[in-house]
């Protein structure tokens, strides 16, 4: 058995170039790379969710569990995934049917029979909940669910009204993790992109809460906004390097669908984005920056400063583990088949008014789908393992792709030595084309009729980027 080649164009390859950062590829369209699924007709919904989760589980099994909030203050002019503008009787009535859901799904036999690796609450602006939701909420998830020992839960959030009061109820409520969305600590950048606070008051605030020492504070920047040169950007790094934040996020910016970013541009109201030429030069020196100042690499997109951030959620949700969705327009997986909540507030209330189910999406993951999740997973962290590569049907995966592998060799993306392919800085900016390249290859050998699509969102802001 062998991969067809002839199937494959420059998307998959990339294009032999002098620079393979900025132009083996002409640009990056998906967040994440996509496997191949089936659509589930709605009629089956609930009762093939209840036949996934009233079996027990393997304990070994890698599961994480995402909660989704929501609601923001503001849209972000570069954000698609805008849902509703927080008000506190919709945020308090929203609450109160998370808890119940939380309740629901607490009991299944799959949940109670495997334990959880990492929560994330993500949204949305979770910090739209008051500081008592914030600890009520970690305190029904840790009552209710069986955590691992070393359990990871992140609250994701802005600095903006993130009191002090917020943070120790926070904690106290069981959360280990904070992830603010920066983005850019740029004024100009800021305000061109809807974002609260000037740069002054953003970095008081992350400086803060780092030097509590209380626990990770980790923060995300997007690189290739408009206003932000090099140079905004080289200062971005700095302010992250000053705040004393415990680890970062480096996200290339990609605006798609409806985000108002892209009619601003048009009607001239604000300078378009950096080109993906320009977004490569500063991903190239992002990295050289971390190296410069011996901030580990936990992926080819995210850095730690020590050893008390892990990235567990990022690393394994959108990898390999199981992951149970909870809220309103919350995506996950669960026994090869992927779900995804209604997204409009108004249909999830309702379902959890009636009893009704309230997954709005549902999909059957292709057979290769443990194949794809193993490459996704290595690719992410930028060194692909023969051995922790699944087997396809029976073949050894590494020795399948290695023809494709030698192309992007030859293109300067890759470098194979041994049983380990490892991504160059080209290879790492141009990381999920890969993952994605390698999936369509091995698509090559099946001759059904799935499609590739991109994996069901876990509601995730993250998703408005590209690592």
């Amino acid at each position: 058995m062998q991969i067809d080649l002839t199937h494959l164009n420059a998307t998959h390859f990339g294009v032999s170039s002098p620079d393979p950062l900025r132009f083996a590829f002409t640009q990056k369209t998906s967040p994440h790379a996509g496997g191949m699924s089936a659509p589930i007709k709605s009629e089956r919904y609930e009762s093939l969710f209840q036949s996934l989760t009233s079996v027990s589980s393997k304990r070994s099994n890698k599961r994480c569990l995402y909660i989704h909030i929501p609601f923001c203050r503001v849209r972000c002019t570069f954000c698609n995934f805008f849902q509703n503008a927080a008000s506190r009787q919709l945020v308090d009535d929203y609450f109160e049917a998370l808890l119940k859901e939380i309740e629901l799904k607490s009991r299944l036999a799959w949940t109670q029979t495997g334990l959880f690796h990492a929560v994330y609450i993500g949204g949305g602006t979770p910090t739209d909940l008051s500081p008592d939701q914030i600890q009520r909420l970690g305190k029904a998830i840790r009552h209710s669910f069986p955590l691992a020992t070393d359990c990871e839960m992140t609250l994701e959030g802005r600095t903006n009204r993130f009191s002090d009061e917020m943070f120790d109820k926070a904690l106290e409520g069981g959360f280990n993790r904070f992830s603010f969305g920066v983005q850019s600590f740029n004024t100009k950048v800021r305000r061109s992109a809807k974002r609260l606070d000037d740069r002054e008051v953003v970095l008081e605030r992350v400086s803060h809460l780092s030097s509590l020492d209380e626990a990770p504070i980790i923060i995300d920047l997007l690189y290739g906004l408009p206003y932000q040169t090099l140079e905004v950007f080289a200062q971005d790094l700095a302010d992250f390097k000053d705040s004393g934040a415990h680890g970062v996020d480096l996200y290339q910016l990609v605006v798609g669908g409806n985000a108002p970013m892209l009619n601003m541009v048009e009607k001239g109201r604000i300078e378009p984005p950096a080109n993906s030429a320009q977004k490569a030069s500063m991903y190239e020196y992002g990295v050289g920056f971390m190296n410069e100042h011996f901030i580990k690499q936990l992926s080819v997109n995210h850095w730690a400063r020590d050893n008390r951030e892990r990235s567990q959620y990022n690393s394994v949700a959108k990898t390999y583990a199981e992951v149970l969705p909870i809220g309103c327009g919350a995506g996950g997986n669960i026994g090869g088949y992927g779900m995804m909540n209604h997204r409009s507030l108004e249909s999830y209330m309702s379902a959890m008014r009636s009893g009704d189910t309230t997954i709005a999406m549902m999909s059957k993951h292709h057979s290769l789908e443990p194949v794809f999740a193993s490459l996704k997973a290595g690719f992410d962290s930028g060194v692909v393992r023969r051995s922790v590569l699944a087997m396809t049907q029976g073949y050894d995966t590494f020795e399948l792709l290695t023809p494709l592998f030698q192309v992007w060799e030859q293109h300067g993306l890759v470098e194979l030595k041994g049983d380990y392919l490892l991504l160059t800085l080209a290879g790492s900016f141009w990381a999920v084309t890969l993952a994605q390249g390698a999936i369509s290859a091995l698509s090559t050998l099946s001759h059904g009729q799935l499609s590739v699509s991109s994996p069901l969102s876990h509601g995730n802001k993250k998703l408005h980027f590209v690592a």
